[in-house]
């Protein structure tokens, strides 16, 4: 048979396409396995998380001397402390060798034994001839066909998928132990007696009132530094638009003069709403302790503006964020007085609990 025929019945098409196609199959059954295993390991049926809940306990000292045995509990997602499987087929080789042997080698001969004799003379001279022929036929032919077909599939495990890590990485920035209960012991860890069980429960509940005092004081000074950072921010925008209103005027007209005189009038402004931004703080602070309650932006600010004519006149009701101003104003001086009484109540409540450790109750 021809070398070329040899090739003939070869589907190269199903040879490689074959086990590719195979791959992808695998590939999508690969992604449902590990879509199964997200539903099943870590969700309820009725879509909630399923989570591992963890107790323990931990002891705390108090400052009267005395402990708290705490009962804690912390819920962490089942899918954040199981690895989860998530094979891909990261490479397919398709290997095809075909080796074609041919070759053929042919002798002939022929064996045949034949004799004959004769005398010639030639005058004086005779001579004998003899002869023999032998003939030899051999006949020989050799072929080899050899092929090699060899599929290699690498698969390894992506260990979680970046959008579910995502998920988890945010889950686990919210995974706080929660306070199940907790029982007042001395410093050793013992037990109490009832009597100084019952003071040592009066001075919790006595700090307790302080950490929420605290947590109040906190939130409402919060409040305020928000309120006069945006009057700060509102500031640098009234400034801007008195800024904006020279540097025009300065493009269409060329007087040196009256420039340099409009000049010194926006300087006049500018600094007084720098002093304002570095003082707002006192400032709010002093209007609240003088009960102010008007709906007009306070004199205290000291604001200037510019008029029609480039002249420094006071900050009036004319101008562009006035009304804003006074929101923010009258906003943050009520944060301020909310703040004042919520360090004077913080004040009387550490006052009150440094008295029940200095007499022992």
């Amino acid at each position: 048979m021809p070398i070329a025929e040899q090739f003939a019945g070869l589907r190269m098409d199903e040879l490689i396409g074959g086990p590719l196609s195979a791959a992808a199959d695998a590939s999508r059954q690969l992604a449902h396995s590990t879509a199964e295993f997200i539903q099943y390991v870590g969700f309820n049926r009725d879509g909630s998380t399923k989570t591992a809940r963890f107790a323990y306990q931990k002891r705390t000292m108090n400052d009267d001397g005395t402990s708290n045995l705490e009962d804690m509990n912390v819920e962490i997602p089942m899918l954040a402390i199981v690895p989860i499987p998530n094979l891909q087929i990261d490479e397919v080789n398709i290997l095809f060798d075909m080796e074609v042997k041919q070759s053929e080698k042919s002798e002939s001969s022929m064996d045949l034994n034949a004799s004959a004799s004769a005398s010639l003379k030639f005058g004086f001279i005779k001579v004998n001839v003899s002869g023999s022929v032998s003939a030899h036929n051999t006949n020989t032919r050799s072929s080899d066909n050899s092929a090699k077909y060899h599929v290699d599939v690498r698969a390894t495990n992506h260990g979680t998928p970046e959008g579910l890590a995502r998920v988890l990485d945010m889950v686990a920035a919210n995974i706080a132990p929660t306070l199940v209960g907790s029982t007042l012991k001395d410093e050793n860890g013992q037990d109490l007696s009832d009597q100084a069980k019952k003071q040592a429960q009066k001075r919790k509940t006595a700090r307790q009132e302080i950490d929420t005092a605290e947590k109040k004081v906190s939130a409402y000074r919060e409040v305020l530094n928000e309120q006069i950072q945006q009057m700060k921010r509102m500031a640098s925008s009234q400034v801007g638009v008195y800024q904006s209103k020279l540097v025009q005027w300065s493009n269409a007209n060329d007087d040196e003069e009256k420039e340099k005189a409009y000049q010194q009038s926006m300087d006049t402004v500018n600094q007084s709403w720098s002093n304002f931004q570095n003082q707002a703080e006192g400032f709010i602070k002093m209007i609240a302790s003088g009960g102010e309650t008007s709906e007009k932006l306070s004199p205290i600010f000291g604001l200037k503006a510019l008029d029609a004519s480039f002249q420094p006149v006071d900050y009036g009701e004319s101008e562009n964020y006035y009304s804003a101003f006074v929101s923010l104003q009258k906003s943050a001086v009520e944060a301020q007085k909310k703040l004042e009484a919520a360090e004077q109540d913080l004040s009387q409540k550490k006052t009150n609990y440094n008295e029940l450790i200095s007499s022992g109750q």
